[in-house]
């Protein structure tokens, strides 16, 4: 692994001119590495991360990547990571005029990280140092504990999708009624003044400093302030961050709640063992944005790299080769979905709509198809208008503002699923559905979504601890429940409990007996089966798993 030679990067500074001029932002500064397929079999199961901490998942998903890789040999065209200065890796034979379509769609996805609210907590961390750091604790740790730094990992890692990662967006820099963040207020009101008792001339000193900030910078006034601030004060953010746990909340997050109250954790001789799950749940946070984005982050970087590699002077005589590429990247498959391919003519078909008006009152008053086909206000906003949707929203909210029944109808989308043919024994495939409100359950289906779980704080104590499972139509899957909950036991230093909602019962409705010698029949509008759900309660004690209907 090396960093491009010049003439690439010059490459890659024309590129970023030209996405400037387009109306794209992000930092000036970025890293570019050449790397080979191998080299990224080896990065893939770290995220991309190269200085993630080492766990022995990584190392068998290697291997299975390697062999895979004997049989089907791939050739990845790049892969960026959110972090500062944001790094990019592109395969070590590209051609000058593909380097030019990657690095516009590595752009397009640097300018999401930057740029989406959702990414609002990871704006400001250099992660690969982060990792690097936390990989240096894990190797440590291993030193001094030995194999049970790698137990202590795996529980936590059977957890980390239990963090309260909207509850660390809404109390991200929220303004209390007097107009300050709360980070401003803690800042000089507990930190200069409680934490670090700073004589009155230095206390003045950062009033001025911080007045400064806001005049020079205006509204970014005060996260440049807070830039230097954690340069001075490494141990701020987090200082900041405890300071916001309400202990009302804290029920929310059990990865939190376990750090902060099992007395298993907090006896002295376990506390290193705090620390491992700190790393796993900073860790989670921080690619909590990037699942949730999957398809609104890979279709503004497909957006963008067409947009801006046909306006490009550089690529003349390449036209062809870029179609053959880019319709490989982006085709819409008629089964199963393609996240580059949505949400590039998504983007597409919202900047359109919204040139045409068709997001105001007056378009959507309207209920005749041929006045809603002919509807064009000719407008020029629908550029801007795509820019406050990548700012914004994540996949759920944009798939489900967005994916209506004109572009489901435009680009003849539709649900497929299929029917057993008895008499051939093959699997018949039939078109379900073509509503677009069924395609967006669909693809709603794929999102991420994971369970939602938090601590009872009612019912638990010191010597139990009591989870609950909010029931929203997914039960848990049963084969992952006794490793957790054994892992909980383990972390909590007691018994656990949780409570969750399964199936009871399943009525499937009748159907038409298929007559010897003829075909399945193709269902039309089949009903849903019956499913009579009931609350159950796991316990595990002493590594021992019970089961109880509540």
């Amino acid at each position: 692994m090396q960093l491009i030679d010049q003439h690439t990067k010059s490459i890659m500074e024309g590129c970023k001119e030209r996405a400037r001029d387009a109306g794209l932002r992000f930092d000036d500064e970025s890293l570019e590495y050449v790397v080979t397929n191998r080299d990224m079999i080896e990065l893939s199961p770290k995220v991309m991360i190269p200085t993630m901490y080492d766990f022995w998942v990584h190392d068998v998903e290697v291997l299975k990547g390697k062999g895979k890789y004997e049989l089907y040999p791939g050739n990845p065209y790049e892969t960026v990571i959110n972090t500062r200065p944001a790094i990019s890796f592109y395969n070590d034979n590209n051609p000058d005029w593909l380097n030019v379509m990657i690095f516009y769609h590595v752009l397009g996805h640097i300018d999401f990280f930057q740029n989406n609210l959702y990414f609002r907590h990871t704006w400001d961390d250099d992660f690969a140092g982060k990792a690097l750091a936390d990989k240096r604790a894990i190797a440590r740790l291993r030193s001094e504990k030995g194999r049970w730094v790698d137990y202590v990992l795996e529980f936590a890692r059977s957890l980390d999708n239990l963090v309260n990662y909207y509850g660390l967006l809404s109390d991200l820099h929220r303004r209390p009624d007097n107009g300050n963040s709360a980070r401003l207020d803690y800042y000089f009101d507990v930190f200069l003044q409680d934490e670090k008792k700073v004589r009155v001339n230095a206390y003045v000193g950062e009033i001025e400093r911080y007045n400064k900030a806001v005049r020079e910078h205006g509204a970014g006034g005060e996260d440049e302030f807070f830039r230097q601030v954690t340069q001075q004060h490494p141990e701020f953010q987090a200082m900041f961050e405890k300071s916001r746990r309400q202990p009302a909340r804290q029920g929310d997050d059990v990865m939190l709640f376990l750090m902060d109250h099992s007395p298993f954790l907090n006896a002295e001789e376990n506390l290193w063992m705090k620390n491992v799950l700190e790393i796993v749940r900073s860790t989670s946070l921080y690619f909590q944005p990037q699942i949730r984005t999957k398809i609104m982050n890979e279709g503004w970087a497909s957006y963008w790299h067409e947009t801006l590699f046909m306006r490009d002077d550089r690529i003349g005589g390449h036209e062809v080769d870029f179609a053959r590429v880019n319709s490989a990247v982006t085709a819409m498959p008629r089964v199963g979905l393609n996240p580059y391919a949505l949400g590039m003519r998504l983007f597409y078909f919202i900047e359109e709509a919204a040139n045409k008006g068709r997001y105001s009152r007056k378009f959507l008053s309207l209920l005749d198809a041929r006045q809603r086909k002919a509807f064009d206000e000719r407008g020029d906003s629908g550029q801007e208008f795509i820019f406050t949707v990548r700012e914004n929203l994540n996949d759920f909210l944009f798939v489900k503002t967005f994916l209506e029944q004109d572009f489901v109808d435009r680009h003849k989308l539709f649900v497929a699923d299929r029917v057993l043919d008895q008499q051939r024994m093959v699997w018949r495939w039939y078109v379900k559905s073509r509503k677009a409100e069924d395609y967006r359950a669909m693809v709603g289906e794929q999102l991420y979504h994971p369970p939602h779980v938090t601590v009872d704080l009612e019912r638990t104590d010191g010597d139990a601890l009591y989870l609950k499972h909010h029931f929203e139509g997914k039960p848990l899957v049963r084969e992952f429940i006794h490793n957790t909950m054994m892992g909980l036991e383990y972390l909590w230093g007691g018994k656990t409990m949780l409570e969750t909602t399964e199936v009871q019962s399943i009525q499937k409705p009748e159907r038409q007996p298929t007559l010897p010698g003829m075909p399945a029949a193709i269902p039309d509008d089949e009903a849903e089966p019956e499913i009579t759900w009931q609350r159950v309660l796991y316990s595990m004690k002493d590594r021992k798993l019970s089961r109880g209907v509540v």
